[in-house]
């Protein structure tokens, strides 16, 4: 991949001022030596007011290049997302070229003419629509005389759900499939095209954030056979992990600076964690087990026989200072349980008791009056109200504080916000008036713990608590967790990741058809154990009412 500048022989690039620099030639994806560039940028900079987002960006793709962009939340990598893709203008200077033709700024048309394909991380995809109708919507059914084919369009569509391995009915609605096959449409849909518009880049953000390994491992696998077709691929995550064995190359994004580019092959975890964050993690080291003495107390939180959706008399207990995490793959129930226990999902059967009080189903105030945290996994749709103030998000669940005879005293309010601020580390420290959706990820997700965390709850319910998180921020939220089990709260994560419930948790139920199938502690309580699990779960999901010879 050359740029300006000098190639060092470590293998390693240059600093960002003078270029990423790694040769074309050296890297898996590199299908021929001295091969034109799929995607080249050059210069890209991008300035709102006063503050520089994207400064003197370089990059180059090469046919069938995986590219993985890794950096901490507001390091301008969705700024650069948005330039190609034609939603922002850059400063002027900067150049774009996709497979050697130059890009119109602000044109989301002259992006997709020239060979560019996006998968946000929202996905984009209508709910209430059919796959069918999500795939076409875009660019148009195959017509005859004005009239839709749909037969053609169907046809169509098995093979581009086929080319991302799912074998789905294209008229079932998208409200239907599972996390995964919702990510695998969204790709088909960006990878669907005759010959006279085949994709030369596909642009990934966060594609994996919801997902759990097995679905993960499936989703990297149509990648990489998608990218062996000739595509690049520029594949933005936080997920650290999932750069091995999977890119060519990865680059850090910090400040909105490039600061390194590495081949994969040559790749230093160690390394690539202080590039990202700028200094070296404290290591976030989870709880023990609650000693018998402690467990010898009733549990603060029970639920009996649960039935709710896919949940079939799902039981669970927790007591105070413990934190329990909750697996299973998509469909297993797993993403059912906190929602049913808060209240936001309806239940049709079985107990929900916090201190042996009962919480009725879809009384979400009666939970909240008798202790109940609970921060679902979708923030943009379910977890914080976008339109608003990250302070009035904050401050949403409880204002009596700030009431004094009849007025809501707005100083008190914002002097409590401003506590929170800087308790969990938000940027920027004075937007506390500026509108949720403005934030980053990462720093929506602080505003929305500090909202439930000034609660003090007795029971704190997470739901994929650091996913779109980058790792610094995800270490801070990490340590937030473990100190409110300190605190005496019970807590109980649901997750994708494995890393992060081996790194938060005392045990982990593995949840399968429903029901809690295995319950890992202790020494077996490893990243091994749970992917292991996860892998035995996908064999019998896969071999359902298939017995043994």
């Amino acid at each position: 991949m050359p740029a300006d500048g000098a190639h060092r022989d470590d293998g390693y690039s240059s600093n960002h001022h003078q270029g990423p620099v790694v040769a074309a030639s050296d890297g898996p994806g590199s299908k021929e030596p001295g091969a034109s560039p799929s995607l080249g940028i050059h210069a890209l900079s991008k300035t709102f007011g006063t503050k520089t987002v994207l400064d003197s960006f370089e990059l180059e793709l090469r046919p069938g290049e995986i590219h993985v962009l890794l950096g901490q939340n507001g390091s301008g990598k969705s700024t650069l997302i948005k330039i190609l893709s034609g939603y922002h203008v850059p400063d002027p200077g900067g150049k774009v070229e996709v497979g050697g033709r130059e890009l119109h700024f602000g044109s989301a048309a002259s992006s997709y003419n020239l060979g560019c394909r996006f998968v946000h991380q929202d996905l984009g995809l209508v709910e209430t629509s059919s796959v069918l109708d999500n795939l076409f919507f875009g660019t148009g059914f195959p017509t005859t005389a004005g009239m839709i084919r749909r037969g053609a369009a169907r046809e169509k569509a098995r093979a581009a759900l086929a080319g991302v391995g799912l074998e789905i009915d294209p008229d079932v609605l998208i409200s239907t499939l599972a996390a995964a096959e919702r990510t695998g449409v969204a790709v088909a849909r960006a990878l669907l095209s005759d010959d006279s518009d085949r994709p030369l880049v596909l642009v990934l953000d966060e594609p994996t954030a919801t997902l759990p390994v097995n679905e993960i491992n499936r989703l990297l696998s149509t990648l990489r056979a998608t990218a062996a077709t000739g595509v690049s691929i520029l594949y933005v995550t936080h997920h650290i992990d999932e750069v091995t064995d999977f890119a060519d190359w990865v680059s850090v994004l910090r400040d909105g600076e490039l600061i390194d580019t590495w081949p994969v092959a040559k790749l230093d975890r160690e390394r690539l964690i202080h590039q990202l964050i700028g200094a070296e993690l404290e290591k976030v080291q989870r709880l023990e087990s609650p000693h018998a003495d402690t467990r010898a107390h009733p549990p603060i939180l029970t639920v009996s026989d649960l039935h709710a959706g896919p949940l079939d008399g799902f039981a669970l207990q927790a007591w105070s200072g413990e934190v329990t995490g909750v697996c299973g793959l998509t469909g297993s129930g797993r993403e059912t349980i906190l929602g049913a226990i808060f209240g936001v999902l309806p239940r049709e059967a079985g107990d929900v008791r916090v201190d042996n009080e009962l919480l009725p189903p879809l009384r979400t105030d009666v939970a909240i009056r008798t202790g109940v945290a609970y921060l679902p996994a979708d923030r943009r749709a379910n977890g914080g109200i976008m339109d608003m103030t990250a302070q009035e998000n904050l401050t949403l669940v409880n204002l009596r504080p700030f009431w004094r005879r009849l007025f809501l005293r707005r100083k008190l309010e914002s002097a409590e916000v401003d506590k929170w601020f800087e308790d969990l580390d938000i940027r920027p420290r004075d937007g506390a008036s500026a509108p949720l959706k403005t934030f980053s990820g990462g720093n929506q997700q602080k505003v929305l713990f500090a909202k439930w965390l000034r609660e003090v709850p007795k029971v704190l319910l997470l739901d994929d608590p650091t996913q779109g998180v980058d790792v610094g921020a995800k270490a801070e939220l990490h340590r937030h967790v473990l100190r409110t089990a300190k605190a005496g709260a019970a807590v109980i994560v649901s997750s994708t990741e494995v890393e992060e419930l081996v790194t938060l948790c005392s045990r982990v139920l593995v949840i399968q058809e429903g029901r809690v199938v295995d319950e890992i502690t202790g020494d077996r309580l490893t990243a091994t154990a749970l992917n292991r699990s996860f892998h035995l779960e996908a064999i019998k999901a896969g071999n359902e009412g298939v017995t043994d010879a």
